[in-house]
Order: C-alpha cells, then sequence, then structure tokens
C-alpha cells in the first residue's frame, strides 16, 4: 500500500503480474482500522494475518471461507459463495456502470475479453428496456 500516492498494489496469484489500483479514502480508513485496531502486533511485512499464532499470511482457502460464511449470514441465494463471487459481483457492477469489456477485463486483470465475457452476466433490465423502445418514429 502506498498511502502517499493512495494507491494499492495487487500480485496476481496466477501470473505473478503486479496490479494498481485506486486506494480510495472509505478503503484506506478500513484498512487503517484493521492496521491499528485488530491485526496481530507482529513484524510480518503482509497486511493480512491470521489471528492465531503461528502468524501468517491469510491463504486463498481462509479468505474464501470468510467470505463464504458472510455470504451466507446476509442470507444472499447466489450460484457461488466463496471469494470468486466477489470478482463476479465486481464485474457485473462495472458492467452496470458502462464500463467496456476490455475496461473491466484489465480491472480483474484478464489478457483475453473472452476471459471476462464469462464474469459478466446479461443485464436483463437493459435488454428489456433496449427490447421497449418505440421505433414508429423511425420506421
Amino acid at each position: 500500500m502506498d498511502w502517499e500516492h493512495e494507491l494499492l498494489t495487487v500480485t496476481r496469484s496466477k501470473t505473478r503480474r503486479q496490479q494498481i489500483y485506486p486506494l480510495c479514502c472509505s478503503v484506506g480508513a478500513v484498512v487503517l482500522r484493521y492496521l491499528q485496531e485488530v491485526r496481530p502486533r507482529v513484524s510480518r511485512r503482509e497486511v493480512f494475518l491470521t489471528m492465531r499464532a503461528p502468524f501468517r499470511p491469510l491463504s486463498s482457502a481462509a479468505i474464501g471461507q470468510v467470505v463464504r460464511a458472510r455470504l451466507h449470514a446476509l442470507g444472499l441465494s447466489l450460484r457461488r459463495y466463496g471469494s470468486h463471487s466477489l470478482r463476479y459481483a465486481c464485474a457485473s457492477h462495472l458492467l452496470e456502470e458502462g464500463l467496456s469489456l476490455k475496461e473491466i477485463g484489465d480491472h480483474l486483470g484478464h489478457r483475453d475479453t473472452n476471459t471476462t465475457r464469462g464474469y459478466t452476466r446479461m443485464d436483463l433490465e437493459s435488454l428489456r428496456r433496449v427490447a421497449d423502445l418505440d421505433l414508429e418514429d423511425l420506421l
């Protein structure tokens, strides 16, 4: 985390490439609170650690368990409940905001838009609005 420039650098697990995101104030505030009030006081450089000794970085499986438990606790009806569901939700949100598949793929770290296509669901409401267009004046 680059607090001075408000940037978050993430290393992609599959490609080991680094991707840089803006660190918005609300996210920075939550991470700072975690660091000050929750995170174990150990010399590890990783941000998110297990809560019990031996302290080590959270594994992807542990993150998946936390996300799964939270989604179930919220009573959401989803096709998937693991941490990957957050990627799907992010892609759907970006699509709703009008971003292109290329922009969404860049955000998710995809090299191919065909990969991104699988993360985006058809926005049925938008499709209905297109289908409801009154074309009388154009014909």
